[in-house]
C-alpha cells in the first residue's frame, strides 16, 4: 500500500497543488492517480507557469489565434482544456469514492475578489460551462466572498473556498456554507448542472506556511526565535478544532439527516518556504480524518520520500493554544497578520494572472503580425 493510501485509510485525502497540459497528456496524472492522489488544484499562478512558462501550448496557441479569439478566450480555452481534461482523469476517483473527491479546482479571475454579484456570475458561468460534476470552483474568503459561497453552495454548485488563513475569517466562511446548505435545502437547484444537497460538496483551504513566513519576520524583530516555526501548525490545530466544533450540534444534525458533507478543511500553502524548517513539516504536523492536504509536485516527491504518518492534527492541542496566546503577549496580532496575508494572497493571485494574460497577449501579436 502507497503512502498516499495510507493517508486515505487514517481520513486524510492528498490532492496536487499543479497542472499542465503535458502532466495529463503524458499520463503523469493517470499514475500519481493510481498512487493515491485523490484531487488536484490549480490557481492564476500555476496556470501562468504552465501556459507562459513552457511550449506546452503553443501549438494550440497559434490555432486560436488563427480564429481570430480574443485574450481572454485564447486564456480561457487554454484553461478549460486542461480542467476538462483532468476532471476526466479524476472521475473515476469521484465516482469510486462517492463524490467524496476527485475533484479538480478552477479559480475565478482574482480580480473580482471584492465584488460579490460578479464573483457568483462568473463561478456559475465556469461551472455550467465546463459542465463537470467533479468540478470545484475557487472563490476566496475575502468579505464579498463569504456571501457569494452562500449563493453558490445554494445553488448546487462545488465551492473551494480559498485565501483563508485566520481563525474568524474561518468561521465565517463555514457559517457561509451552512447557510449555503440550508438555502439548497429550501429552494432546491438553480445552476445548471448543480448539484442537490446530498451531492454538492466543499472544502474550506487553510493557508499554512505563510503564516510562518510573516509571523517569523515579526518575531524576529523582537529578538523571538522560541515560536518561530510553530505558530502556523499552532493556528491550524486550533482552527481544526473549530471545524469539529461547528460541524455539529442539532442545526448541523438537521442537514446531515438531509444527507449534507461536512465541508473539510483542505491545508494548502504546504510547501515549506523556510530552507531550515524539514520539507514535509506542513504534511507531517497536519495528519488527521477529514482532511485534505494539497501538496505542490516537490513536496508530494518529499512526503513520498521520507514523510511520516502518524495523526498528528489531534495532538499537541493545548500547547498550540498556548503558543498562540504567548504570541498575543509578545504584542504579535495574529487576526491583523492574518487580514493582511489575505489581502496579499488576493494580489498573489492577481499579478501572475495579468503576467499571463501579457503574455497571450504578446503572443498573439507577435503570430498575427507573422
Amino acid at each position: 500500500m502507497t503512502k498516499l493510501n495510507k493517508l486515505y485509510e487514517m481520513g486524510q485525502s492528498v490532492w496536487f497543488d499543479y497542472i499542465r497540459r503535458s502532466l495529463i497528456t503524458s499520463g503523469e496524472l493517470k499514475d500519481l492517480v493510481d498512487q493515491g492522489v485523490k484531487g488536484v488544484t490549480s490557481n492564476p499562478a500555476i496556470f501562468e507557469k504552465a501556459i507562459a512558462g513552457s511550449s506546452d501550448y503553443d501549438e494550440d496557441l497559434k490555432q486560436l489565434i488563427k480564429t481570430d479569439k480574443s485574450v481572454d478566450q485564447i486564456y480561457e480555452a487554454l484553461a478549460f482544456e486542461d480542467i476538462t481534461l483532468a476532471t476526466d482523469v479524476l472521475k473515476p476517483v469521484y465516482e469510486s469514492t462517492n463524490g467524496k473527491d476527485g475533484y479538480v479546482s478552477l479559480e475565478v479571475n482574482p480580480h473580482l475578489a471584492y465584488d460579490t454579484e460578479k464573483t457568483i456570475s462568473e463561478a456559475k458561468r465556469l461551472f455550467e460551462t465546463i459542465n463537470r460534476p467533479n468540478l470545484m470552483i475557487k472563490v476566496p474568503a475575502t468579505p464579498a466572498g463569504i456571501p457569494a459561497i452562500t449563493e453558490l453552495i445554494g445553488s448546487g454548485v462545488n465551492v473551494n473556498v480559498t485565501l483563508i488563513f485566520g481563525l474568524q475569517n474561518y468561521r465565517a466562511l463555514a457559517e457561509a456554507y451552512i447557510a449555503g446548505l440550508e438555502k439548497l435545502a429550501q429552494t432546491g437547484l438553480s445552476t445548471k448542472g448543480g448539484h442537490p444537497l446530498d451531492k454538492v460538496a466543499s472544502v474550506a483551504s487553510f493557508f499554512v506556511s505563510r503564516v510562518d513566513t510573516a509571523v517569523d519576520k515579526a518575531l524576529d524583530k523582537i529578538g523571538n526565535t522560541d515560536l518561530q516555526g510553530k505558530i502556523a501548525i499552532a493556528n491550524a490545530k486550533v482552527a481544526y478544532t473549530e471545524f469539529k466544533t461547528i460541524f455539529s450540534g442539532s442545526r448541523w444534525q438537521q442537514l446531515v439527516d438531509k444527507g449534507a458533507r461536512v465541508q473539510r478543511v483542505l491545508w494548502a500553502s504546504t510547501g515549506t518556504k523556510n530552507p531550515n524548517y524539514s520539507d514535509t513539516l506542513y504534511v507531517d504536523e497536519l495528519i488527521g480524518p477529514d482532511s485534505v492536504n494539497t501538496l505542490p509536485p516537490a513536496t508530494l516527491d518529499s512526503f513520498i520520500d521520507h514523510g511520516k504518518i502518524t495523526e498528528t492534527l489531534t495532538k499537541g492541542l493545548d500547547e498550540a493554544r498556548q503558543q498562540l496566546a504567548q504570541l498575543a503577549e509578545l504584542g504579535i496580532d495574529l487576526n491583523s497578520v492574518t487580514q493582511k496575508l489575505q489581502e496579499d494572497g488576493v494580489v498573489a493571485f492577481a499579478e501572475p494572472f495579468d503576467a499571463l494574460m501579457k503574455s497571450i497577449a504578446e503572443k498573439r501579436e507577435k503570430l498575427l503580425g507573422a
